[in-house]
């Protein structure tokens, strides 16, 4: 399910919302590594909570499209090439770029809430974790009928949890408001006829 054997065209192709995103971090990630102008579109778009409650709110937004580091950015963007295609496929491309943007905006906003007003972050690790909430959704209404579906995802939530606190320098708040606000969505969006619908997808293509 999460084996991805397509070409590059085909990619693209199939997965536009999610290849959209992929190159926006990387193209992101590279002007904010070139020298001087670099670091003030970082620092013009980082969470900072002190400048959020002073009117700067697009700090909410624009942290889910930086990273501040190589590993941190191929580490979200390996995520994102992985898990986003079936959850582009299943929930549609608006669905999908709603559960992307809501869970990592959701998650800025908790961390706003929580943290004292000296507290930064950036990344899309909220959006990330947006998307392992949908499907666990999804493992929610196909436990039944896709039990292959629990066997991967169940794992990878609880490690990502367990990591998400024992491991320093991570936004906490943000991965676990992420991670609810993706559930809740796809508790929505997902019901029997879309996930039939994506199964005759998958089947139709394995086949060509």
């Amino acid at each position: 399910m999460f084996t991805r054997t397509e070409s590059f065209k085909q990619y693209i192709k199939l997965y536009p919302v999610v290849s959209t995103l992929l190159a926006l971090n990387i193209a992101i990630y590279i002007l904010t590594s070139m020298p001087v102008i670099g670091n003030q579109l970082f620092n013009l778009g980082v969470h900072f909570n002190l400048l959020i409650s002073e009117g700067e709110y697009w700090r909410l937004v624009t942290p889910i499209f930086l990273h501040a580091s190589l590993s941190h950015l191929l580490f979200n963007m390996f995520s994102l090439f992985i898990f986003g295609p079936e959850l582009e496929q299943i929930a549609g491309k608006a669905r999908f770029l709603t559960i992307y943007l809501l869970a990592g905006l959701i998650g800025n906003v908790a961390t706003y809430l929580i943290h004292d007003w000296n507290y930064t972050s950036v990344g899309a690790s909220g959006a990330i974790y947006g998307m392992l909430g949908a499907f666990a959704a999804l493992v929610y209404y196909t436990k039944n009928f896709l039990p292959q579906l629990k066997q991967i995802i169940i794992p990878i939530i609880v490690i990502g949890v367990i990591m998400t606190f024992i491991q320093p320098g991570i936004n906490t708040t943000a991965h676990i408001a992420g991670l609810i606000t993706g559930f809740v969505i796809g508790i929505i969006y997902f019901h029997p006829k879309r996930i039939a619908a994506w199964k005759k997808r998958r089947n139709k293509f394995k086949s060509v």
